[in-house]
Parts: C-alpha cells; sequence; structure tokens
C-alpha cells in the first residue's frame, strides 16, 4: 500500500488551523487515510480591529465579521486554540504585508522538521501556499529562510490554491520575479466578492504550470461531492489525468460570500 501523501495545510485570514480542518472536513473524510493533512496555525493572533475595514457597518459585531470572513467558530468562544490568526496584515496603503517575516520563519521551522509532497491553502492562505512554492523554488533570493546556508526543503510536487490571489509586499516582487513553475491548481469562485477576477488573475499572471477550475458558489473551499471527489484524485494524483468535477445544478455549497471589505483576506 502507498504512503499517503503529506500536504501542509494554510487557512484563511480569521480562521485557524482547527477551524479550517473542520471546513474540510468533508475533503478529509473523502481521502481517507491517503491523504495526511498537516494544519498549520499562522502566528498572527487577530484582534477585533483587524477584522474590520473603513467600509465595514459599525453595527456590524465581531461574531457577526467573523461569521462574514468563515470563521464563526473563532467568536463563539473564549479556547486559545480558537482564536483568529492570520499571515499577515495589509498596511494603511496595502503596499506591505505586515508580519510576512514572523510566518516564513514559522514556515521554515516547519519544513525542516518533515517532508511535504505539496501545499493547500484557502484564501490568504493560498496566497502564502503559492508564494512558498516560489520561495522554494528560489530560496536564495531570500537568505533568512535558509538553514546553514541550505533551503529548508525541496520543491513542492504540487500546489492547490483556492482563492488565491498574488501577496502585495516587495519580497513577494522578489520571490516571484516574472513567474514560478510548480503545478498549481486554482480553485475560483464565480459569484466570490472578497477576491475578486482582477485580485485572482494577479495570481494567475504568475502561475507557469496552472490548471483553472471555476465552481458556482463565493468564497469557500467547494464541498459538493463532485468537488470533493475531484480534489481528492487531484490529491492523490496531481500531475495525472484527472477529470473536471461535473456541473451540477444544485445550490452552491458551502457558505454565501459576504460583502466584506478588502482587508488581508
Amino acid at each position: 500500500m502507498a504512503a499517503p501523501r503529506s500536504i501542509l495545510v494554510l487557512h484563511g485570514y480569521s480562521q485557524n488551523a482547527a477551524i479550517f480542518s473542520k471546513r474540510i472536513g468533508a475533503l478529509r473524510k473523502q481521502c481517507g487515510k491517503s491523504v495526511d493533512f498537516v494544519f498549520l496555525d499562522g502566528p498572527i493572533v487577530l484582534q477585533p480591529v483587524d477584522l474590520f475595514g473603513a467600509s465595514s457597518s459599525n453595527e456590524t459585531s465581531t461574531e457577526g465579521r467573523l461569521a462574514e470572513l468563515g470563521a464563526s467558530e473563532a467568536g463563539a468562544t473564549d479556547d486559545p486554540a480558537l482564536k483568529p490568526r492570520g499571515w499577515y496584515k495589509a498596511n494603511h496603503d496595502k503596499t506591505k504585508a505586515i508580519g510576512l517575516e514572523d510566518s516564513l520563519v514559522l514556515l521554515r521551522e516547519t519544513l525542516k522538521e518533515r517532508k511535504f509532497d505539496g501545499v493547500f491553502g484557502f484564501s490568504q492562505g493560498a496566497c502564502m501556499a503559492a508564494f512558498l512554492a516560489a520561495l522554494l523554488e528560489r530560496p536564495e533570493v531570500y537568505p533568512p529562510f535558509l538553514v546553514d546556508g541550505k533551503p529548508p526543503h525541496p520543491p513542492f510536487q504540487f500546489c492547490v490554491s483556492v482563492a488565491g490571489f498574488k501577496i502585495v509586499d516587495p519580497l513577494s516582487e522578489v520571490v516571484f520575479k516574472t513567474s514560478y513553475d510548480t503545478p498549481t491548481l486554482h480553485v475560483i469562485g464565480k459569484t466570490d466578492i472578497i477576491v475578486t477576477p482582477e485580485r485572482s488573475q494577479s495570481l494567475l499572471d504568475v502561475s507557469t504550470h496552472k490548471r483553472v477550475e471555476e465552481h458556482d458558489g463565493g468564497h469557500f473551499v467547494p464541498s459538493k461531492t463532485n468537488w470533493r471527489k475531484f480534489l481528492a484524485a487531484y490529491l492523490k494524483d496531481p500531475l495525472g489525468e484527472v477529470a473536471s468535477p461535473s456541473p451540477i445544478s444544485a445550490p452552491p455549497s458551502g457558505t454565501a460570500t459576504p460583502i466584506t471589505p478588502d482587508l488581508s483576506v
């Protein structure tokens, strides 16, 4: 029996490892023992002010905003394990990813301890997944990422980016340069208001070996049966001939896309 594929999983903005693990529980069940999902917490613990933008209604509660961002669990308890987290926060002008360096330290330490076949990310986690894939191709461009002058991990075999976009930061321009080569599955919601087509395109433009699949919903990981089967098959054989998920007429799965400010998601 083949060893399970090991996949590093990076959650979205305001989620965390426990919340995102629950959110893709149906996919994990579909994969069974063939895939080992390793969920990592972003190092930045978010405060209520981090969840709101200038265009947010003052009447919206923290719990309501967390629900909109796909992390309602974080507002239901004081459990430290359910704190809303992120991989970075955008500065006021959205030209700098504050905290990105801290996330890269965490990822470097994680990668040097074990090997992963690929990386799977959602929203801001998808940004980090693609960024990490690109950085592992050219780790020398960011010396602090090296361990004793060597890469902490070989390049990933594949990357899955759900609702991803390109990080806006000077380091991002250095790492991506003009493109990156890691085979990447880009999953895009046709009615995603948070990650608009223009934002999605920013990552597609630098992805050389890309596969793009669209679902009819918004800002979430699609979980209908056809999508679960497709994603499970892809994760087991990312370079194989995996048929696209067949469109079906049922309502979109997951949570409807909220109209939220352009945060760091």
